[in-house]
């Protein structure tokens, strides 16, 4: 039998303009989504802003709770999920995510594709993807399929509406216990 760990998936909701308008179509608690390799969320990547005072310039980040973008915004709501993988799981998503850390320069946000999944037509480029579309790819070129429709396609809200995926927490960012014991 195959050892089961887990990754994490955070929706946040940071209050921005852009985050306003996102919300303002979709109804969705949350509008962005990240993947995390521990409790903590020490280790969590996603798409979003590059400059924490830039929203222009997005691409693939790695993000911190403390610093960046989430350090601008304490009033941040969050919900954080589990999902059970195996250690082999977590090895094939190591490499993919490896692809993004190695070339991080080259990829951008797919500011098109958020309108795409509005109008339900996937817009792909290469190098471009937005928060939900680059976790829901690393899941998927995993061999981890949630869904049965591309990640071009996957909001954070289906995120939060998938059963494979076991809650964690639901509040203020900066107020969930595993990070509050690791940052004291």
């Amino acid at each position: 039998m195959t050892a089961k760990t887990y990754v994490y998936i955070l929706l946040t909701d940071t209050g921005t303009l852009f985050t306003k308008s996102i919300k303002k179509y979709t109804k969705a608690p949350y509008n962005h989504a990240s993947i995390a390799f521990d409790p903590t969320l020490k280790e969590m990547y996603s798409f979003g802003r590059k400059n924490p005072s830039n929203p222009i310039n997005g691409g693939f980040v790695k993000e911190d709770v403390y610093t960046g973008t989430y350090s601008k915004y304490p009033d941040t709501t969050c919900v954080i999920y589990k999902l059970e993988v195996s250690n082999r799981d977590v090895e094939k998503m190591r490499r993919v995510l490896n692809v993004f850390i190695k070339n991080k320069k080259k990829f951008l946000y797919n500011l098109f594709g958020v309108l795409g999944v509005s109008l339900n037509e996937p817009v792909e480029f290469s190098n471009s993807y937005f928060c939900s579309q680059f976790v829901a790819e690393i899941l998927q070129r995993s061999g981890i399929k949630l869904w049965d429709k591309l990640p071009a396609l996957i909001t954070p809200d289906d995120f939060r509406k998938n059963d494979e995926l076991q809650l964690v927490y639901e509040g203020k960012l900066i107020e969930y216990p595993a990070i509050k014991r690791n940052h004291s």
